[in-house]
Order: structure tokens, then C-alpha cells, then sequence
């Protein structure tokens, strides 16, 4: 292994894959929901969010709640919402729904 990651096999078939399979989708969304996850930085997270700036997608950040959201973070969502995960699937839905129409209603005016 070289100290080039840029030469290092399985970043190359990493990037190769972001590229063939996350790109596209982020490219082809109106807006993107990036799920904040809790503890250490996680770096799908931080390649899909990337991508949703460098693309300039509107980003809905869904942040567990009580959650400390960085202001440089902050700065770059267009909408946070505090999920309960363990509130259950219908609670998520509707708070993701609202947001979700926000946007909606952003883009057309």
C-alpha cells in the first residue's frame, strides 16, 4: 500500500462505487434528507452530504432529538427536524412528510 489513498485499491473501488451509484441519485433528487447520526463523525454521512452541497440540493436535516447540531451544519440545512426514532414509524413519517411539503412549497414560489 502506497500513502497515496488516491492508489490505494479499495478507496479506488470505494470512490469507483460513490460515483457509479450515490452520485446519480443525489443528482437526479430534488432535495435530499440526510439522517444525523449520533456519536463519532460518519463518513457516509459526511460523502453524501458533501455531494447534496456540491450539488446543490436543499437539505433536510433529520437530527435525533436533543441533538447538538454544529452551527457550520446548521448553517447549510435548508430545514432541521428533530426525529424520536423510537417514537415509531408514523410520528418519523409525518415530521419527514412536513418537511418534505416545505421544500415542495420553497421550490415553487
Amino acid at each position: 500500500m502506497t500513502d497515496d489513498i488516491a492508489n490505494d485499491p479499495e478507496f479506488v473501488d470505494w470512490a469507483r462505487r460513490v460515483e457509479r451509484e450515490v452520485v446519480p441519485k443525489i443528482a437526479a433528487s430534488a432535495f435530499t434528507i440526510s439522517l444525523m447520526p449520533k456519536g463519532p463523525p460518519n463518513i457516509k454521512f459526511a460523502v453524501e452530504l458533501g455531494l447534496s452541497v456540491m450539488l446543490d440540493k436543499p437539505i433536510i436535516l433529520a437530527v435525533p432529538t436533543g441533538s447538538v447540531v454544529p452551527a457550520k451544519l446548521r448553517a447549510l440545512a435548508d430545514d432541521i427536524v428533530e426525529v424520536d426514532w423510537d417514537e415509531g414509524s408514523p410520528a418519523v413519517h409525518s415530521i419527514l412528510t412536513d418537511a418534505i411539503e416545505r421544500q415542495i412549497a420553497k421550490g415553487s414560489e
